[in-house]
């Protein structure tokens, strides 16, 4: 396999109310929050030196952005080789929603797994992601 998944860059899910939902995960189990939620750090196992980052995200029960699945969550996966993984699930029948999209803090692409759920894939860029993050969780 060309690309793979290297850990776990977000989870995502509806709810009716974000804002009260970030509100009592800060004021219930000390999770400091912005707009977007809150950002996981943590290092890596096989490189110690180096800072990866786990977003979570409560969005409004309304948005789009999980379509075409149904589902009340979405999971995003850290990925090396975007490109080359992408046409390895081509290849494969695996369905590809979009085109990937690049950011300065990364590329992504969304698939849809055999169950319907939307699966966001991101190639990070730790570095910059690091740099434009407000709020975050230290271990």
């Amino acid at each position: 396999m060309k690309g793979k998944v290297t850990g776990i860059g977000g989870l995502f899910f509806k709810v009716k109310n974000p804002e009260q939902t970030k509100a009592w995960y800060e004021k219930h189990l000390g999770m400091p929050t912005d707009q977007y939620g809150t950002t996981f750090e943590w290092i890596s196992a096989k490189e110690p030196e180096k800072k990866g980052f786990t977003q979570w995200s409560p969005m409004s029960d309304s948005t789009d952005y999980f379509k075409p699945s149904e589902k009340d969550f979405m999971i995003n996966y850290r990925v090396e080789n975007l490109k080359e993984l992408v046409e390895e699930l081509k290849a494969n029948g695996v369905q590809i929603l979009d085109e990937i999209e690049e950011f300065e803090y990364g590329k992504f692409v969304h698939i849809l797994d055999p169950d319907g759920h939307s699966i966001e894939l991101w190639e990070p860029k730790d570095e910059v992601y690091n740099s434009i993050i407000q709020v975050r969780v230290k271990s």
